[in-house]
């Protein structure tokens, strides 16, 4: 298994100093994964009472691409992964561009993981329709594979027309891997059709776990694929338990065949726990806490 780490950039903030030390500690002590997060806008909890825990404002997201082509630069082995980038609120070939130059300039360092999105102000803001997301998001899967692949395109759709065109860069093998957030049915049928990994946070470990992966391993049996090729990944937090629970559920997630772990310290929705610890000092304690206790079992 891949050991990752999601950036806590709303606990740390966005300085460069501060991302910078971050970013190169966690590869220097095995982390071989780096996951940012994306929202391009937050709205004024001021304004609306009842918005609840979700993302506001207040919340530091830096663009992912703009990101990690800083890190890019610094960090020299680990793996980048947008986790997950809102592909349906943004424009389909620019994201394919982006994807591609990010690739090139990291030496073939990223996986582009995409959703739909819960965030209506969002697309309102990006001037994209927030009701046909997912079935955007599809056709937007196909545009994206097609420019990576190839040097001239022609693409006619429902939503997308290219006329013998392409991006130049291509990325380094010709494709990204994509990978997919969302626990949806219809989310696991796409990743068995286009994807080439799920990012699932819904089940702790459990049978409801295995039993969502089987699911998407016999979709992906039906589309003609070999199931082992999707990948699967899971987040895990030092919020709850200790060394010993992390190890138990770390051996869970492999034997299970689940292929990347990313801590994510920052994150309590569902059944996750976020840690306590909001600065930088107590963020860097905590990743070499989770590697030194789990290591041995990856």
């Amino acid at each position: 298994m891949r050991l990752g780490v999601i950036l806590p950039l709303i606990d740390i903030g966005g300085d460069p100093g501060v991302v910078a030390e971050y970013a190169q500690t966690a590869e220097a002590l095995g982390y071989r994964e780096i996951g940012a997060p994306d929202h391009v806008l937050g709205v004024n909890a001021a304004s609306r009472p009842d918005w609840g825990a979700r993302n506001t404002s207040a919340d530091l997201f830096h663009d992912p691409f703009v990101l990690f082509g800083f890190l890019s630069g610094i960090c020299k082995t680990a793996i980048f992964s947008t986790q997950v980038l809102i592909v349906a609120q943004r424009q389909t070939v620019l994201v394919a561009k982006q994807a591609a130059s990010l690739d090139v300039l990291s030496g073939g360092r990223f996986r582009l993981g995409i959703g739909v999105g819960w965030n209506k102000v969002e697309y309102v803001g990006l001037n994209e329709d927030f009701h046909n997301r997912g079935r955007r998001s599809e056709e937007q899967a196909e545009v994206m594979k097609a420019l990576w692949a190839e040097p001239h395109v022609t693409f006619k759709g429902r939503w997308h027309t290219i006329d013998d065109a392409g991006i130049n860069p291509l990325p380094v093998r010709r494709a990204i891997p994509l990978w997919y957030g969302g626990h949806e049915d219809v989310t696991l049928r796409r990743i068995a059709k286009y994807g080439d990994g799920w990012m699932m946070l819904a089940h702790p470990p459990g049978d409801a776990a295995t039993a969502a992966f089987d699911t998407v391993r016999r979709y992906a049996e039906a589309e003609g694929r070999v199931p082992a090729s999707i990948g699967l990944e899971v987040w895990t937090s030092i919020g709850a338990g200790s060394e010993k629970d992390w190890r138990a559920e770390v051996a869970f997630w492999k034997q299970a065949g689940v292929t990347h772990v990313s801590l994510n310290n920052t994150y309590g929705r569902n059944h996750h726990t976020r840690m306590a610890g909001r600065s930088l000092a107590e963020h860097l304690a905590a990743l070499r806490r989770y590697r030194d206790a789990v290591a041995d079992l990856l």
